[in-house]
């Protein structure tokens, strides 16, 4: 038996982990790289068609995002997930999917107009996507099921995500079973809509992430509902727009939760009946992932409305937005209202559009409701830019900008260590400390080995480990990322050695040339070397 951690080890995303037992290549997870990359990772070790399952945690696209690249290298195999995993990954796969194949196509418009830049191929197409999604199976929560001989797998809610979970893997060979789970996102405790995270009681070996892993939410929790009705209050009051730039899934539904919150305790004086647009299709459709799955899904207070028959997450007043007209009408109408548009970062979707539109004005308000990455659109406002560069347009920044603070889909440090300390019926002999900062997870694994007795490890991308032994196959050692060469410039080079190669063969037919043009010409070749020799 042996596990290779591939991705997130000392980053926060790209999470891939392999596994090799009972005869089969398993991947739990296989996601996407977001934001700056900090260290190499190592390739799979064995070839798209040779995996046989994934296992996976969640839908977010830095754990779920490069099934469709598998997929499209090869892989036949079967994914298996929480149902509203499967729900979510159905709409956000395809997206992920649409945006790259019009990010291609826009630039390969831009290269019929500047030859030094180079078509560009998706990761993957739509088509790829749609494939993947039919090799889901769907799984319930709590339920032991026998992936194959000598393979069975759990989901247990993890409270991160509608849908998220851990995995408990039990692996059996030659009468020798041994246990392991990864922890996925380990939820934030008193998150509206979705359950605490569960504990798990026991394990030989445990992957866990660490993203939060050296801070600490406040103790006393931040009151969001009246805070957000602050905002819209004095924000309706001079008659501007309350902008949200939010993630599609997770996010938006909990600032919906806390707006019907509002309208029901009238806590917008200035204008009690506020109009509020959801513009973002991805976050319409995930809205009714969440209505499908609430009975699974939902917490004890979301559940309690739902008895009520009072759907937790609509009210009056909620406009979806679907269509670009509908999108465009949004910042026609010169009421006052409130403005719910992905991409949470600002850097792609329709939000962009309405910060074009809202930004420059005195009476607005942009409201970050989440983490800004460095280098990216939000992070780049709410770091107190005064201007910013939106569709080729220099924008002034005059709106208020606003932070709702404290609200995290991530356990922080006390909630990490809250959750390892569960393993009440058998503590796992070996923690591995991945989906953290360089520093983060190895101050958390170092904080957990001195403080709490564990044997950890944070291990970087390559580093395999036999499970049953207990040893170490290969210690890792990072690899920083090299400095790639720009696409202009190597692109440029290809056009010089495409050059180079005409002109060899523009001699080789020389030929049929009167002696004085080939005079002319090698005149020509050898004034143009000794000019770039130089």
């Amino acid at each position: 038996m042996r596990l290779m951690f591939i991705g997130a080890d000392h980053e926060v995303t790209g999470s891939c982990h392999f596994i090799e037992a009972c005869g089969k290549n398993i991947l739990v997870d296989y996601g996407m790289e977001q934001g700056k990359d900090y260290f190499e990772n190592v390739p799979l070790p064995v070839s798209a068609p040779e995996i046989d399952y994934v296992f996976l945690t969640h839908a977010h696209v830095d754990h779920s995002g490069n099934l469709p690249l598998l997929y499209a290298k090869g892989f036949r195999g079967k994914i298996f997930s929480t149902i509203a995993t499967a729900d979510l990954c159905d709409i956000m796969l395809r997206d992920c999917a649409h945006i790259q194949m019009q990010e291609a196509e826009w630039r390969n418009r831009k290269a019929k107009r500047n030859k030094d830049i180079a078509q560009m191929e998706p990761s993957y197409t739509m088509e790829d996507a749609e494939k993947t999604i039919k090799t889901f199976i769907p799984c319930p929560y709590n339920q032991e099921i026998e992936v194959c001989e000598g393979v069975k797998i759990r989901f247990t809610d993890i409270g991160h995500l509608l849908g998220s979970a851990s995995i408990e893997v039990w692996l059996t060979e030659k009468n020798v079973t041994k246990k392991l789970v990864f922890s996925g996102d380990i939820g934030n405790k008193d998150q509206p809509l979705i359950k605490d995270p569960q504990p798990t009681l026991e394990a030989d070996v445990v992957v866990m992430e660490s993203t939060y892993g050296d801070r600490l939410h406040a103790e006393d929790k931040p009151d969001y509902v009246n805070e957000l009705a602050q905002i819209l209050d004095r924000t309706f009051a001079r008659g501007g727009n309350v902008v949200i730039p939010s993630f599609a899934v997770g996010r938006t539904q909990e600032i919906l939760y806390f707006i019907r919150k509002i309208k029901i305790d009238g806590l917008v004086k200035s204008l009690p009946d506020f109009p509020v647009f959801v513009d973002s299709p991805l976050a319409v459709e995930a809205t009714e992932i969440f209505e499908d799955n609430q009975y699974d899904c939902y917490d004890g207070e979301a559940m309690e409305l739902v008895k009520k028959k009072i759907n937790p997450i609509t009210f009056p007043g909620l406009n979806l937005a679907i269509t670009t007209d509908e999108s465009r009408a949004i910042n026609e109408d010169p009421e006052p209202k409130v403005i719910i548009s992905a991409s949470g970062m600002c850097e792609a979707g329709r939000i962009r559009h309405h910060l074009k539109h809202n930004l420059w004005r005195e009476e607005c308000t942009i409201l970050f409701v989440g983490y800004q990455s460095i280098g990216t659109t939000g992070r780049t406002i709410i770091d107190g830019a005064e201007q910013i560069k939106l569709f080729g347009e220099t924008i002034d920044i005059k709106a208020d900008i606003c932070k709702l603070e404290g609200l995290s889909g991530h356990a922080d440090k006390n909630g990490l260590i809250e959750w390892l300390n569960g393993f009440k019926k058998k503590r796992p002999r070996k923690v591995f400390i991945v989906h953290g900062e360089d520093g983060v997870c190895m101050s958390f694994a170092q904080c957990l080995r001195e403080e709490y007795g564990y044997d950890t490890y944070a291990p970087y991308s390559g580093t395999e480990y036999d499970i049953i032994s207990g040893n170490f196959i290969k210690e890792a050692v990072p690899i920083p990322v090299k400095k790639k060469e720009s696409t202009l410039v190597s692109d440029v080079y290809a056009r010089l050695k495409a050059a180079g190669a005409r002109l060899m063969g523009i001699i080789a037919r020389s030929d049929g040339m009167t002696n004085k043009d080939k005079a002319k010409f090698a005149d020509q070749i050898i004034a143009l070397c000794d000019k770039w020799s130089k």
